[in-house]
């Protein structure tokens, strides 16, 4: 603990006005530096709340609490003797007689101000930008009027603004159940971050979502009724948009102001002007860090990245020591709306005579481009869709990589691709941009400070506590130096078991363990046996014991016994579980194929339980709303229409994709439904490591997609072709060639290998994608063991797909006809007849949605609590 240095005419006194990320970071290099035990520190901070993460400010949507956001630990502000005023800022400065007055009226006389007052939202001048039903979206606060208006009073809502906040926004609008539109000035989405070619893939994308976007035009002026509330807007292109309520997110102006009207130098533009060291050019004893700054540089820096740079060297020259800051990188990395975009470097390609190596799909939402210079220096990049090489590649930046610039742009699967790992980066690449933390600086953290976890050299180094952007490499980094350096890393499912889950499997299968508390017993960590376990390793134990079932001579209904105790939510009540706590039911429709009676069945069930349906992009029909002691008078009608469980829910098949085929499409030259039907039915209810796709399509012109699924096959005029380890969700990936030209029998023996070979050898959570990447030797091995059978294992590959393929049992079906397994679908295990009175609902074309605050998911009313009631 820092000891506090008692208050004294002779102390010292910095003042802090605003205590935002870049404020906070600040009080740790001050405390860094031992300023806090020589110092008096005040800080006056506007809001309500102590610092928190803005740059995750959307997540609050999500879920996450102001907690959760909390930057500031309270014993941090405690041991070091800061004291920290919130909802107190300042409003004058008398820097003549070194004053500042805060809005409570007291007056705090300091030897350094430091002003850290952050930006403020640019609203346009347009009329009526004030009217009812206009917000910004900047704090926590806007968030809160956002959603109370976005609940009562809206059903369309507008967005200013096609930046990084303002997609945010138009997101947190969709989350709220609200017709969202963003309207962009500029001729693409993000201008400055991306080009013409990265805006085009990210609008596709967003547009799929189901946003509506404007771009190249601006806002003329806000249309409202009598009573003053927003009803629309006009463009500048003469066109209106009808809208409820308009979010402005046109970008942010420095906070200047209170700098202005003490007489500080500010920049033509705005920003307090400072020197390399942050000090204002016009009193050295005023410090400027963060959004409010106008750097040496002449740039206002909006990232959170050179805002803790200048916070550092403040906090540097204050203590006498040796800093500067010149400039920063503006590299970013973030997921917009699920979408990953980053750009680093050049992005956009200024310097003379550099290079562009471009790939691009739109199909599938990917944008990269390299910018190269003409020594083969990799000058900057854009990446939209799959931003998973950002951290290797933007530390490249500046050097020559080893590989050629098209091999790194390439998918993974698709031609010569190169994954360059965080091992091929040279010492002095800068990996965390946030702290300016080196690669060698993170290999010092091991070897020199005997750190041996990702947490240690985190706390050692601060890289990766930042925007988090480097985790991904500094964990890459960590594992690799300490193989180095002979120190055998954990490579364990978790804190219960040593083992690998591919090791797990091999114990399971071998030994017929039957139970995850006698695996656990027997070979779980010593500190482990006789215990619980953790929510780590249940659920994966528990799907190598319902794949293994058959052999091992189990009940692979996952419902059974022990097995019901290691499920999670989803597989627990056999249903998808819901922001409000209602469930969603997909009954299995192989190959997208159903009857109209079935059509009409599904209607009926949805409309007499008041479900909301919804076609899925598996050709399935999503029925959401039930609530959970609805669910088995769902399934009980379900199954006796013909239908079963679509598994939905668990880590297992979904579906298989079918176009028409040669039976309808004259192009088709193979069956594809009737191929689709077999696979689905044939593997329906396989547990597997992480969810499973796959698709049929019956000729060249892949309309099922089949290239972006786990197991994918297309028809040619021989037979088939199959396809391994795509993925076409939030990492896209083609699939891998590995067999072509096959009969049926031969289809489904490779696809029988494949699928237990995944099964057996994959970690905890991964699909094909990513295992077929890591596995030693990848596309060629998995060829290798399961067409020519290098392993030798081909046959009990396959006699394992025959077990699970007789011994299927549909789990809808198995609970419907079992009373003992009825009871668990209750809301209340002592109210077994009352229904959750927080799953409500509220009309929204002609079907309905979730009637639910989203700022406070999971906060029951006090009033609406069930006393002495325990909710399942």
């Amino acid at each position: 603990m820092t000891a506090t240095p008692e208050a004294t005419e002779a102390t010292p006194t910095i003042v802090l006005v605003g205590h935002g990320m870049v404020g906070q970071r600040f009080l740790e290099a001050l405390a860094e530096r031992g300023l806090t035990a020589t110092h008096r520190v005040v800080v006056l901070c506007e809001e309500p709340r102590p610092a928190y993460d803005r740059v995750a400010l959307t997540s609050y949507f999500s879920g996450r609490t102001a907690e959760d956001l909390s930057m500031t630990d309270p014993e941090f502000i405690t041991a070091h003797g800061i004291e920290l005023r919130v909802g107190d800022p300042a409003v004058s400065v008398d820097r003549a007689a070194r004053k500042v007055t805060a809005r409570s009226g007291e007056v705090f006389e300091y030897d350094t101000l430091v002003l850290a007052t952050g930006s403020y939202p640019f609203v346009p001048p347009v009329p009526n930008k004030d009217a009812e039903g206009c917000f910004v979206y900047r704090t926590i606060e806007d968030l809160l009027a956002i959603e109370e208006y976005a609940k009562s009073k809206a059903t369309t809502g507008a967005v200013v603004g096609g930046g990084l906040l303002g997609l945010e926004a138009a997101g947190a609008l969709k989350g709220l159940g609200v017709e969202s539109h963003i309207v962009e000035f500029a001729p693409r989405l993000m201008p400055v971050q991306v080009d013409d070619g990265g805006g085009a893939a990210l609008l596709r994308t967003i547009e799929e979502m189901g946003l509506s976007v404007h771009t190249g035009v601006g806002t003329q002026e806000i249309l409202v009724d009598a009573e003053g509330a927003v009803t629309g807007m006009k463009l500048s292109d003469g066109s209106e948009l009808a809208t409820d309520m308009v979010v402005f997110s046109a970008g942010v102006r420095p906070r200047d102001q209170l700098a202005r009207d003490c007489g500080l130098t500010v920049g033509e533009r705005g920003g307090i002007t400072v020197d390399e060291q942050c000090r204002t050019v016009a009193d050295p004893h005023v410090f400027a860090i963060g959004e409010c700054a106008l750097a040496s540089d002449g740039r206002v820096y909006g990232l959170v990245a050179p805002g803790y740079e200048q916070a550092e060297t403040a906090a540097a020259t204050i203590a006498a020591d040796e800093a500067s800051f010149t400039g920063a990188d503006l590299s970013t990395k973030l997921k917009l709306l699920g979408v990953d975009v980053a750009s680093f470097g050049d992005a956009h390609g200024t310097a003379e005579d550099c290079l562009d190596v471009v790939y691009s799909d739109s199909r599938a939402g990917l944008y990269k481009k390299l910018v190269i210079g003409r020594d083969g220096t990799l000058l900057g990049g854009i990446l939209v869709g799959d931003a998973d090489a950002y951290g290797t590649l933007k530390a490249f930046t500046g050097s020559v990589p080893p590989v050629s610039p098209e091999s790194l742009v390439l998918p993974a699967g698709a031609g010569e691709s190169v994954q360059l790992g965080p091992s091929s980066l040279p010492d002095e690449a800068i990996v965390c941009s946030c702290h300016n933390v080196s690669k060698g600086t993170i290999r010092g953290a091991v070897t020199d400070h005997r750190c041996t976890t990702v947490p240690e050299v985190k706390k050692c180094t601060k890289a990766g506590t930042g925007c988090g952007s480097c985790v991904k490499v500094l964990g890459q980094l960590v594992n690799a130096e300490l193989e180095a350096s002979g120190v055998e890393v954990d490579k364990g499912l978790c804190g219960c078991f040593g083992q690998t889950r591919e090791e797990l499997y091999e114990i399971v299968h071998a030994l017929r363990v039957t139970t995850y508390q006698d695996l656990l017993d027997r070979h779980g960590r010593e500190g482990a046996r006789g215990g619980d376990g953790c929510e780590v390793c249940k659920p994966a134990v528990g799907s190598i014991i319902a794949s293994l079932a058959p052999t091992i001579g189990v009940s692979g209904y996952v419902l059974d016994g022990e097995q019901a105790s290691l499920q999670d939510t989803n597989d627990h009540f056999l249903a998808n579980l819901q922001k409000n706590g209602s469930y969603s039911v997909v009954p299995r429709i192989p190959g997208g194929e159903i009857a109209p009676e079935k059509l009409i069945v599904i209607g009926e069930i949805a409309r007499d339980f008041g479900l909301y349906t919804k076609i899925t992009g598996g050709q399935r029909i999503d029925m959401f709303g039930a609530r959970v002691e609805q669910l088995p008078l769902i399934w009980a009608r379900l199954v006796d229409a013909g239908f079963e469980s679509g598994h939905a829910y668990g880590k297992s098949l979904r579906t298989v994709k079918s176009c028409v085929g040669q039976t309808w499409c004259r192009y088709g030259v193979q069956d594809s439904v009737r191929m689709a039907i077999d696979l689905e039915l044939r593997y329906r209810g396989l547990r597997s490591p992480h969810k499973l796709k796959s698709a049929v399509s019956g000729c060249q012109r892949e309309c099922a997609e089949a290239q972006s699924k786990d197991f994918g096959v297309i028809a040619t005029a021989n037979g088939w072709n199959l396809y391994v380890g795509g993925n076409g969700g939030a990492t896209p990936r083609h699939a891998d060639l590995l067999a072509q030209d096959l009969s049926d029998a031969e289809l489904v023996r490779l696809i029988d290998r494949f699928l237990m070979f995944y099964i057996r050898t994959a970690d905890r959570l991964e699909r094909t994608s990513t295992w077929l990447e890591r596995i030693p030797g990848g596309l060629d091995h998995v060829r290798d063991v399961v067409v020519h059978d290098s392993l030798g294992i081909c046959d009990e590959l396959e006699q394992l797909m025959r077990a699970h393929v007789a011994h299927y049992r549909d789990e809808w079906a198995e609970t419907v006809n079992d009373p003992e397994k009825l009871a668990r679908f209750v809301s209340f295990v002592n109210a077994p007849d009352t229904p959750d009175p927080v799953v409500a609902f509220v009309p929204e074309r002609d079907q309905m949605k979730p009637d639910l605050p989203l700022l406070s998911i999971g906060m029951r009313p006090a009033a609406d609590v069930l006393e002495g009631s325990a909710q399942r």
